[in-house]
Parts: structure tokens; C-alpha cells; sequence
């Protein structure tokens, strides 16, 4: 019997980063909404993050660094569960934006793993 493994490269590295946010977009409902959620994960590409309203796969979100008031269009790639606590949701950034979180991305690769650098 033969073992066949697949493994696709992440275009960056991920990093476990919680970081309070802005979102605004259209919720499942198709209101406007503005609030403030939480990061899980981050990338040069986009993120993991929660929020309260409930959006659509697809839709398109602008969130805001509250640090630097950097703003970036992002497309909902991913939807989780919902819980308590709100809902699960990937987001792609429009453009690669590597330096919206305040983290510099090394490239991943089977040698250096994953990894960043806080600035």
C-alpha cells in the first residue's frame, strides 16, 4: 500500500495574535454594522478573527488598526461556527498588506518555519 501526502505552502506565515480591531461591513442581515472584534490569527495575506454580527462568505469588510488608523479592504473567505463569544471569520486582504499588523512575516519554508518579528 502506497502513501500519498499533499501539502500546499501558505503564501506567509501565520501568527497566534490577539489585537483589537474595527470592522465594518454588512451583516448577514444586509445592515450596516460597526464594532470593535478581536484578531485569533494574522498573516501578510489576512486573518482569523471574531466577530458579534453574523456576515456572509464572500462579503466584503473593512477593518481598521486602531494603532496606526490603517484601514484595508478585506473579502470573508472563511466562516466558523457560531458560539457565545460571536462567530469564527477568515478574511483575505484585497491587496498583500505584510506590514498592517505591525508584524514584519518571514517567508515560511520547511527550514526557518514559521515566525515573525514584533515591531
Amino acid at each position: 500500500m502506497t502513501t500519498v501526502e499533499f501539502s500546499t505552502p501558505r503564501r506567509s506565515a501565520r501568527i497566534f495574535r490577539k489585537m483589537k480591531m474595527q470592522a465594518q461591513g454588512r451583516a448577514h442581515n444586509g445592515k450596516k454594522f460597526r464594532e470593535t472584534c478581536q484578531t485569533l490569527v494574522v498573516s501578510a495575506h489576512g486573518g482569523l478573527l471574531t466577530l458579534k454580527h453574523e456576515v456572509d462568505h464572500g462579503e466584503l469588510l473593512t477593518i481598521t488598526n486602531p494603532e496606526t488608523q490603517e484601514e484595508i479592504e478585506c473579502r470573508i473567505v472563511f466562516l466558523g461556527d457560531l458560539c457565545a463569544g460571536g462567530q469564527r471569520v477568515g478574511i483575505e486582504f484585497l491587496t498583500p498588506a505584510p506590514h498592517f499588523w505591525g508584524l514584519e512575516f518571514a517567508e515560511p519554508s520547511p527550514a526557518n518555519g514559521e515566525t515573525a518579528t514584533v515591531h
